[in-house]
């Protein structure tokens, strides 16, 4: 008898989750396995969405955003009964493995699951955010970092143009990964995270510097959960300081989440997904497919929301030297 594993992708969607469910399919098929996609998510799976998956259904959608087998938030869920329901659902599916592709609200959800479960779960953590603990690096991130690098670019044509100062506020919920990123790759003059206290003085004395050394317009980068409360609240604060500049504020929203994914997105959730099937045929249980040091491995599942990862200080450094 063919045993079978099942597959969901939970939480917010982003770029490299085709590409993830194209690699647990064909691996698990190299592997004789048969492969269970759950839509919507955890309340999918509580209802027993699902349909068989494979070679041909997983045919084109490396490029394409977004995950075709749909993505959700599901309260129901977090209670005791939802985690029963879905327990349920693998036991009458006798799965060997479920792969849940999410943040880590998400990966902890399966954590929860696990423990009401005889299912081996293998979690494989996805995020614009890059906040999921235990991994360098998450799918997703390289390309909303691409895509808001992409804005910057425009947006300093326009701040040139026209002597302007642009406040850009990325997504990121709490965490400034993706700002500091954005910030250092598209040479913004200062960025604000959530992870630093915001010195608005400090900020403006730097601007005034920039300006009496001849600089006509500036970008800063502010990640949107930054101390000081958004781009358009330190906009406010800032024009009562810096009288004499025309400012202006973008908020890049849910753009970062949608798009082609870029080829190390593509590449990394290839290397998730393959090496997800690879942790459930080795019979691990409870486990996360995570990145190290260019190396692909795997961590227990609760470091993805155990452990909070610290921003690059080489990064840091870097983004304020060439910022002045």
């Amino acid at each position: 008898m063919t045993q079978k594993i099942g597959i969901l992708t939970s939480g917010g969607d982003c770029p490299g989750l085709n590409a993830c469910i194209r690699a647990v399919v064909r691996t698990a098929l190299a592997h004789h396995l048969e492969v269970i996609g759950f839509r919507h998510g955890y309340e999918g799976l509580m209802k027993g969405e699902a349909v068989r998956l494979g070679s041909s259904s997983v045919s084109g959608v490396i490029n394409r955003g977004g995950t075709f087998l749909r993505t959700a938030r599901s309260e129901k869920f977090e209670t005791s009964a939802g985690i029963q329901k879905a327990s349920r659902t693998l036991a009458r599916m006798k799965l060997k493995g479920l792969i849940v592709i999410g943040g880590n609200g998400s990966l902890q959800g399966a954590w929860e699951l696990s423990k009401k479960t005889r299912t081996a779960i293998v979690g494989i953590p996805k995020s614009i955010d890059n906040d999921v603990g235990g991994t360098d690096f998450t799918i997703g991130f390289d390309t909303a970092v691409n895509t808001a690098v992409e804005v910057i670019d425009r947006i300093r044509d326009t701040a040139t143009s026209h002597d302007r100062l642009f406040l850009v506020e990325t997504m990121g919920r709490n965490r400034g990964f993706l700002a500091l990123a954005t910030a250092l790759a598209g040479g913004a003059e200062g960025v604000l995270l959530p992870e630093i206290e915001t010195d608005l003085d400090h900020l403006s004395q730097k601007l005034e510097k920039g300006k009496k050394r001849g600089k006509s317009s500036s970008i800063i980068v502010v990640a949107e959960g930054d101390t000081a409360g958004g781009a358009f609240k330190i906009a406010a604060k800032l024009r009562k300081k810096l009288k004499n500049y025309d400012m202006k504020v973008s908020v890049i929203g849910h753009q970062q989440r949608g798009g082609a994914p870029s080829a190390f997105d593509r590449i990394l959730a290839s290397q998730f997904g393959a090496a997800a099937v690879e942790a459930l045929l080795r019979g691990e249980q409870n486990t996360m497919t995570a990145i190290r040091r260019s190396e692909i491995v795997t961590v227990p599942l609760d470091f993805s929301w155990k452990i909070k990862k610290p921003l690059d200080a080489s990064l840091l450094r870097l983004a304020e030297i060439l910022s002045r």
